[in-house]
């Protein structure tokens, strides 16, 4: 998955780091959700000035949701140096498809194998089950697990890792989307929006079971189309502001960008609140189709805007620490929700009832919830530090 880096093209102005901090705050909020499913802890905020609490369950109950608006971030950095390039075609498309390789699958196979040797096979995780090991291992390596009920919903190695697939699946068709961008970019983007809208109504019309097509390519071709067309917006904001303007102008600037900021982070929070308590699993899906839209278009408002917000909140999505995490997010992203179930699995850290989750125990709830992120984070610097990052030097080299 794209990073907040800038491209690498001719006059580029070096990074957008405010882009870091949004994909760090979304993944945190994702893996806090699959955390919270397995301990169940409530999350409050003390305002000791109202002398109440606030609860955040809505925000981690709905806290899948995110992955929309990494999927859309992902997509404006993925077309935003053609875009800066006056929306040309891609010009290399081997080296396009090499790079994508060198910087994505050292760490996911290394990631599968270590979980598939180190946690599945010791742990007899497939009961005995060989044809079905076999094909869980396989898909998971070729990234077409997605496709099959029993190792998409069912896998042993966790399921956080569709969202890779997903995103690589963009990848083999971005070149053709790309010259198709560069021909009739109008025509393009509608006919994506068409496209997923099309498919999303005879999944809610024609089918009761939404698992295996709501996280499809096909059903995020929108989101695709509004990361792209929030590229080409974004591009010509930049070069207004790349062109001089007053001072008057950066501040009125300033404020609308942080105004939107401000309008799509109350209109997500809404819509967070409404996904947040569906009646069942196949309500809340078919809600999540039917919002995804409104999501897309309030993530595309807060990656539109943060580069261009005042400094403060500039600063607080922008800075070294932020820079840092978005460099290990990919990894951090893959290896989280694995880790929480396995320390369940295992009794880590120690609880007094078999369900703690269930009883609401205390201190385990807020002990487990913290050594999972820990746990998972330092083991994704490791990776990122270890494997991935030599292994890319290495490929470069050669």
């Amino acid at each position: 998955m794209e990073t907040g880096k800038r491209p690498e093209i001719p006059g580029s102005a070096g990074r957008i780091p405010e882009l870091d901090g949004l994909r760090v705050l979304m993944i945190f909020i994702v893996s806090w959700f699959h955390i919270w499913q397995q301990s169940w802890l409530e999350p409050a905020v003390s305002l000791p000035f109202l002398d109440r609490q606030y609860s955040l369950d809505f925000l981690v109950r709905s806290g899948y949701v995110w992955v929309d608006g990494t999927i859309l971030l992902s997509a404006f950095l993925l077309y935003l140096p053609l875009a800066r390039q006056g929306r040309q075609p891609l010009r290399n498309i081997p080296d396009f498809y090499l790079r994508k390789a060198q910087r994505i699958l050292p760490s996911y196979w290394f990631i599968i194998l270590a979980f598939f040797f180190g946690m599945c096979l010791p742990w007899g995780l497939y009961n005995g089950n060989g044809p079905y090991m076999v094909k869980d291992l396989f898909t998971h390596l070729t990234m077409i697990f997605p496709y099959f009920r029993d190792t998409y919903a069912y896998t042993p190695m966790g399921a956080a890792s569709w969202t890779l697939s997903v995103v690589t699946q963009a990848y083999l068709v971005f070149p053709l989307l790309a010259k198709a961008m560069s021909r009739k970019p109008a025509l393009t983007l509608c006919l994506m929006t068409a496209g997923a809208w099309g498919f999303r109504a005879w999944c809610l019309w024609g089918l009761t079971d939404y698992t295996m097509i709501l996280n499809t390519a096909a059903n995020f071709l929108d989101v695709y189309a509004l990361g792209f067309g929030a590229a080409l917006l974004y591009v010509k904001v930049e070069k207004t502001e790349e062109s001089g303007e007053t001072k008057k102008r950066r501040i009125f600037r300033q404020a609308a960008a942080t105004a939107v900021f401000i309008g799509c982070l109350i209109g997500v929070t809404e819509l967070l609140k409404v996904q947040a308590y569906p009646l069942g699993n196949e309500s809340l899906q078919r809600q999540q189709m039917t919002f995804r839209p409104l999501f897309a278009l309030g993530f595309a408002g807060f990656v539109l805007s943060a580069h261009f917000c005042v400094k403060p909140l500039r600063f607080l999505l922008g800075n070294r620490a932020m820079t840092f995490l978005a460099g290990v997010s990919m990894n951090y992203y893959l290896v989280h929700q694995t880790f929480a179930v396995h320390m369940k699995r295992i009794g880590f850290p120690p609880s007094a009832s078999e369900t703690p989750n269930m009883a609401g125990e205390q201190p385990w709830q807020t002990q487990y919830t913290l050594l999972a992120f820990g746990i998972s984070l330092a083991v994704a610097v490791l990776i990122t530090y270890l494997v991935e990052k030599p292994i890319q030097r290495l490929l470069r080299r050669r």
